[in-house]
């Protein structure tokens, strides 16, 4: 019996002994990626139960954090601007915004959660393959930036622009998988993992171990396919932190010989140039996809010093520059033993 079933149903399956403690996994659709939830735990009882109510809060959050189904509650927020009067909203919703103007104060712009409508015209152009026109980008331009959006202490937002389009992806995954962990932890498991298509927060280590074994992929190869020493990827060992990659190793497009990035610069409207991937680990995994998402618009140089000022942060950049992949990491990054990264990162 596969230990995945998609969307409804969650299987159980029982991998290992240690003393008496058993590894059991759940997995569900949501947020149009695959979530894994490993649980050590003494019976299947106490594993369903923690697995279910997790998977079902993960769920919980996509009907309010979405941007892209119409019904969830920051849709229909964006749909409403501009607002007329200061609209209320759910605790979830507010935590998230308050967090990520945080972000974006502490970024001085590189990360912005109002970048949704910037993020809409490059997906129209790698669809269509076409540059967007100058006065495209300055017209939804309008309609994103600091000075669109205000949060007030009762909890109500205000969206000041009309066809603004709020976009939480560069941290609502990270929200959920730490919300998710909560909810694992109130139903008394203290070791486990969570793993949304390799964002991953974790908590606790397993028996007999240093924590948790992660495989981050070879970004590299993404970078130079002829290059046999990019092939493998590497790992780290996590306790009670989180991982996440991001870059345009994945989704970019090439128009007029110059690659731009999914990822949209908010500050200049237009995707961050150059083939990069950024590796985060972090105390949390709210703070890990932020500074992910951050930092492939910063890029190296200024993203290192950025990260250095992150408590319990470290980073790994891979880019390709002058025909060359090139690495980098920063103060606090893992010291390599033996092919794998042992975390510091406590």
């Amino acid at each position: 019996m596969s230990w995945i079933l998609l969307f409804v149903t969650i299987c159980f399956q029982n991998t290992s002994h240690a003393q008496s403690l058993s590894r059991y996994q759940g997995a569900r659709r949501c947020m149009g990626v695959t979530w894994t939830v490993t649980v050590f735990t003494e019976t299947l009882t106490e594993a369903e139960t923690a697995i279910t109510a997790a998977l079902n809060e993960v769920t919980r959050l996509e009907k309010i954090l979405s941007d892209y189904e119409p019904n969830s509650e920051l849709c229909q927020l964006s749909a409403s601007a501009p607002t007329q009067c200061p609209k209320q909203i759910s605790n979830d919703l507010w935590e998230v915004l308050v967090q990520a103007v945080a972000w974006r104060d502490r970024s001085r712009g590189a990360f912005d959660p109002t970048v949704g409508v910037l993020t809409d015209l490059w997906r129209k152009a790698r669809q269509t393959g076409r540059m967007p026109l100058p006065e495209e980008l300055s017209g939804v331009k309008k309609s994103a930036g600091p000075e669109t959006l205000r949060l007030d202490d009762a909890h109500r937002v205000s969206l000041l622009e009309p066809n603004m389009r709020l976009d939480l992806g560069g941290i609502g995954m990270g929200f959920a998988i730490d919300q998710a962990l909560r909810v694992v932890k109130k139903n008394g498991i203290s070791i486990a993992m969570i793993d949304a298509s390799g964002d991953i927060g974790v908590i606790g280590k397993p028996p007999h171990s240093n924590g948790w074994r992660i495989a981050i992929d070879a970004l590299g190869r993404n970078l130079d396919k002829n290059n046999p020493a990019l092939e493998n990827g590497f790992a780290i060992t996590l306790e009670d932190a989180s991982v996440t990659t991001s870059g345009d190793a994945f989704q970019a497009i090439e128009i007029g010989g110059t690659r731009y990035s999914h990822i949209v610069d908010p500050r200049t409207g237009l995707g961050v140039i150059g083939s990069t991937g950024v590796t985060v680990i972090a105390a949390d995994a709210t703070t890990a996809d932020a500074v992910a998402t951050t930092l492939s618009v910063l890029g190296p140089d200024v993203g290192c010093q950025f990260v250095d000022q992150i408590e319990r942060c470290a980073a790994r950049f891979i880019w390709k520059e002058d025909g060359q992949v090139r690495v980098r990491t920063t103060s606090k990054w893992p010291s390599q033993t033996t092919g794998s990264l042992q975390n510091n990162i406590k």
